[in-house]
Parts: structure tokens; sequence; C-alpha cells
């Protein structure tokens, strides 16, 4: 059975009473100015053998790290002051893990075990986030819903996961349960939206594996809409319970506003954004030309269905219909073929996983000739490698920017803007 820690008096003089024990912001009691400097560096010495063996004129720009407000931008090491970015994520998450006599239990497993640490509030969620997961854990231990031990592999309820507007009001909670048929579960649903009438959306999903993975592969929703919005540069997104969203907001359009600078908009620009989910960079860059009298024409390759449809929904709802384009592929097999048909293409934008992207993926983009790539990471050794084989398919890199879409860890977020180099 999970344990339920509890934050040792030693840590309460720290910026997070449970910081040590959570290991999720190891960073938290550094100062940001020093933060980012340790970030500069780590980039600066990561891509130093990469531009040196290419021969590329270029430096790592200063990192961006979150201002105070969206309406004060981005702030480097350079400015002051520089207080430490707080209540900035808006997806939030909880596993459950069973107590005595039926409780169920909230928090965050410690770092390596499946012992809960509670959390009533975090510094770095939104407010009220971690209060609304606090109360499913509250009203599931007084249906007698059972929480799922990891360890005995028995019991329903997994995770919540919380996602928040950054600029609207609306919110949607996601259930992870065992099992579809879940005693008391539509009692569950009906005392937390009343409970928190901002949920537009509350949705199970079922994840019946023997998994770290959170989510399961079936999803319905229980109450509300099917989508919560939210609103990113001036564009409407819908944002289904499975979709990728990112967990930083205000960061995420500093982030995109360096990938759209990079791609150079002209009028008639073709942009082809693969691994494009619900489409958030490419109808984000095609609002902000059509706000600049550019018009140009966008293609978003997904090969998962749902992210698809939402990529086609959202373009419909920022009234961009017209100029996008989503198609249901697998990206490489895409650009292959396009290739193969001389298919006209100036700018590639890709942003995979974790894992990076592959050499064919690369190589079948290369193919394309487009004149500029923007490739964005969230994981700058991957990043690397990656940018190595764009190399010697012929592109230089001509701009190199890191974000800081999660401070108080060492997570760095790239954007590389690359040009073919005989142009």
């Amino acid at each position: 059975m999970a344990k339920q820690n509890k934050p040792a008096s030693a840590d309460r003089k720290a910026p997070c009473p449970i910081m040590r024990q959570c290991g999720g912001c190891e960073w938290l009691g550094l100062p940001y100015r020093k933060q980012l400097a340790r970030k500069q560096l780590a980039m600066s010495d990561l891509y130093r053998p990469l531009i040196e063996r290419f021969g590329w004129r270029v430096d790592v720009d200063p990192v961006l790290g979150i201002g105070p407000s969206r309406e004060t931008g981005p702030v480097t090491v350079a400015d002051a002051p520089l207080p430490a970015p707080r209540s900035f994520r808006h997806k939030a998450a909880t596993p459950f893990a069973p107590g005595a006599c039926g409780e169920v239990r909230s928090g965050f497993f410690a770092r390596g075990t499946h012992d809960i640490v509670p959390c009533p509030a975090c510094a770095v969620e939104a407010p009220g986030a971690r209060e609304l997961l606090g109360d499913v854990a509250r009203f599931a231990t007084e249906l007698n819903i059972p929480a799922y031990d990891e360890d005995l592999r028995r019991g329903q309820l997994r995770y919540a996961v919380l996602r928040c507007g950054w600029r609207t009001k609306e919110a949607m909670l996601t259930l992870v349960t065992r099992t579809r048929e879940v005693p008391h579960l539509e009692e569950l649903v009906e005392l937390v939206s009343q409970a928190h009438p901002k949920l537009v959306t509350i949705a199970q999903n079922v994840n019946p594996r023997v998994t770290n993975a959170i989510l399961g592969g079936e999803t319905r929703i229980l109450h509300g809409e099917p989508r919560m919005r939210d609103e990113l540069l001036d564009c409407t997104f819908e944002i289904s319970p499975v979709s990728f969203y990112q967990v930083n907001p205000q960061q995420t359009e500093v982030l995109y506003l360096q990938a759209i600078e990079g791609m150079d908009l002209q009028d008639g620009t073709v942009v082809l954004d693969a691994y494009c989910g619900s489409g958030t960079i490419g109808i984000a860059a095609a609002a902000h030309a059509r706000k600049q009298g550019v018009r140009i024409r966008l293609v978003g390759v997904e090969r998962n269905v749902e992210g698809m449809r939402d990529a086609v929904r959202n373009a419909q709802i920022n009234g961009l219909a017209d100029t996008a384009e989503f198609i249901a592929r697998d990206a490489t097999e895409y650009m292959r073929e396009a290739a193969d048909a001389h298919m006209h293409v100036d700018v590639v934008v890709m942003d995979p996983p974790r894992a990076g992207s592959t050499p064919e993926f690369i190589e079948a983009a290369a193919a394309l000739a487009p004149r500029r790539i923007v490739y964005i990471s969230c994981n700058p050794v991957t990043h690397v490698r990656d940018l190595a084989v764009l190399g010697e398919n012929g592109y230089r890199v001509e701009r190199l920017t890191p974000v800081d879409l999660f401070p108080h860890t060492s997570h760095t977020e790239m954007v590389a803007t690359l040009t073919r180099a005989h142009i």
C-alpha cells in the first residue's frame, strides 16, 4: 500500500515545504537569475561542438525567462529584478492511493516510489488547482470509491488531470480509472461539478494497463462540453481531454513567437507543420501573418486522427479554414511522397516529442528543399543530434534561442532556425 509522507519540519522554511520530497522543482531554492545563468551556460556548452563542427556563425541567444506578465514580455539574465515565477503551470495532476479506513490520498509520488507526498497547494500551479484535485480525493473517500493500489494492482481511481484556462475561466478535469464501470462515479462527478462550476468538462479515461503512463486508450465525457477553450496569441483553441497543449501558456507564446519569426513569412509562403497535433503552432503562425496583411498556406500533418480533427476545428474557429489543410498521415511518409511529387514547400516546422526526430524524417524534410526549417525541441540533447543530421543534409543553423518553459527545473526548450546552405 502506498504510504503517505508528512512534510519534514526542517523543510517548512524552504520556498516549498515539500520540495525535497516531491522533487518536481529541484531548483526552487535558487534565485531565478542564477537559474537562467545556469541554463545559458549549459546550452552554450551543449551546442558549441555542433556549431564548431559545421563552422556555423551563430551563438546561443540569451535564455528567455518568464516575465511578471504577458504585457511585460520575457526576461533574460541581464534584466533586474527577476522575481521568482509562480502559478505558471496550467496543467496539474495527482495520483491517488489508498489510505487507512478507505481514505483516498492525493498529492505527488515521491521520486522513485509510489509513496504519496500530500500537497494542499502548489506554488507553481494555477491558483486553486491543487485544491480542486484535493476535493476529488475527499469526495471519493466519502463515496467509498477505492483508490488504485499501484503495488497490489487493485482499486479504481488512478489519477486526476486538470487543465485550467490561461486566458479563459474554463477548466477541464479528467478522471483516470482502472475500469469503465466505477460505482458512484456519477455521484462523484456531480459533487465535483457543483463545488467547482468553472469545470466545463469532466471526462473519464480508462487505463487498465500496468504502466507508468497516466492515460489509457478510452475516453468519454461525463459532464459538460466535449472540450474546453483557451487562448494563445489572440487565437482560440479547443482542447480535448487527450489533446497535447503546453503546460505553461505564457511562455508558449514566447516560444511560438520565436518560431514564427524564424519562418520569415511572406505572401504566398507554404508552411508544412509536421507533428502538428491540434494545430496550435501553424494556426498561430497563419493568424500572426494575417494580422500583418500576409496570407500564407498552411499544411498540417498529424497521424493521430483525433489530433487532426482538433486541428481542423481550431482552424475553423479562428477563421483560417480557407488557408489551412490538415492531413491524418505519418509525416515521414507524407513528405517523401510530397518530395517525389515536387510539392512546393517554403518552411517546414517540426516539434517532435522528447525522443526527437528520426534520420528518415529529417531526410524526407530535406528532400522537400524548403528554404527554412524551424525545429522546436523540448530535449536539447536530441535536438543537437538531429541538427547534425540536418547539417549533413545541406542546412545550416542561423539562430538558436532557448526558452524557459519550466522554471525551477533544469529543463530548457530550444528553437532553431535553419536555412538551406546554398541560399
